[in-house]
């Protein structure tokens, strides 16, 4: 509707400040000959937006100008208190401060909003980590997300897998990411943007020291490429496993999930047996030892050598064990 267009236009101009026509077309998924309508709606309203003319120039609000938080449907309301996480903010040190934005903001909606919001609160609850996981300790997770916030750099003491164990790095905080209950430091050196898992910090200090924020950096995409890599770069090798149906089955409640997917996605036809033939991603021969374990019998390594090897040693000694008076 053109109500909710000319809101939205409204509050992008609040707050990102100056905006050309074809940013705000480009936002608003219109022509920019729609984007000049709406502005003149909108002064024509008594909005006090005024246009810059020049290559630095485009539509902005005079300055100090505020609208109040008009509009929203009842859809809407009642998400922006699904989307309050209490967990995840009182562990960055804004729990009171997420407390008193909701409570502002339910003050400030009409009677039936504020209704439709108070039964979503009610009704649904975010538990991001998963089962049988404790929450990790992260003691200095809000020194990350001060240094995230005001742009300085952090000097780390760091554990990491490989040798040696522990490192110092001086990093360009760019962001924080909560994935599955685990929060993550996402950061630069001179030499690379990685992440780093907030509970394997071991010291954190603030420097005095401006961070580096490169040009254009989007946090929302550069998890989403890193993850990927990180996903592929785990998984180096492959088994190809005859396993049973049933125990293609059961690999989704107990492998990973990339492990159950790819041998899902790569397992033949069944035999007359029941059996399938499938290739199962994994980490090394003594990680695809320990997953494919899981299924037991009902499932037979083919290749690689090494590992059908380990498999069949594993048989001979519980056979031994078991066959003990």
């Amino acid at each position: 509707m053109r109500a909710d267009r000319l809101l939205s236009l409204l509050l992008l101009l609040q707050t990102r400040g100056r905006m050309t026509a074809q940013g705000l077309a480009d936002e608003l998924e219109v022509s920019v000959r729609t984007v000049y309508r709406d502005i003149e709606s909108l002064g024509a309203a008594g909005v006090p937006v005024y246009a810059d003319r020049g290559p630095a120039g485009g539509y902005q609000l005079l300055d100090g100008y505020r609208t109040r938080l008009t509009g929203l449907t009842t859809d809407e309301a009642g998400t922006i208190f699904l989307a309050g996480m209490p967990g995840p903010a009182t562990e960055l040190g804004l729990g009171s401060v997420l407390a008193a934005a909701q409570l502002k903001l339910r003050a400030s909606l009409p009677g039936e909003l504020a209704d439709r919001a108070d039964r979503v609160r009610e009704r649904f609850h975010l538990d991001a980590p998963g089962w049988f996981r404790a929450d990790e300790p992260v003691p200095y997770l809000s020194t990350v997300a001060d240094a995230v916030w005001s742009g300085r750099r952090i000097e780390v003491r760091y554990r990491r897998w490989k040798a040696p164990r522990e490192v110092t790095r001086t990093l360009h905080p760019l962001g924080v990411v909560l994935k599955a209950g685990r929060w993550y430091l996402v950061a630069a050196t001179e030499t690379r943007t990685t992440a780093y898992r907030v509970a394997n910090i071991l010291d954190a200090e603030l420097l005095d020291e401006t961070a580096e924020r490169p040009e254009g950096f989007e946090l929302a995409a550069f998890w989403a490429e890193w993850t990927e890599r990180y996903e592929q770069s785990v998984y180096t090798a492959s088994a190809t496993v005859r396993m049973t149906v049933a125990a293609l089955d059961r690999m989704a409640f107990i492998f990973p999930p990339e492990m159950s997917r790819v041998a899902r996605a790569e397992a033949g036809e069944p035999d007359e047996t029941g059996h399938l033939i499938t290739r199962v991603p994994i980490e090394s021969v003594r990680h695809g030892h320990i997953e494919l374990l899981k299924l037991g019998a009902e499932a037979e390594v083919l290749e690689p050598p090494e590992l059908r090897a380990v498999f069949t040693e594993t048989a001979r000694a519980m056979a031994a064990t078991y066959n003990t008076p």
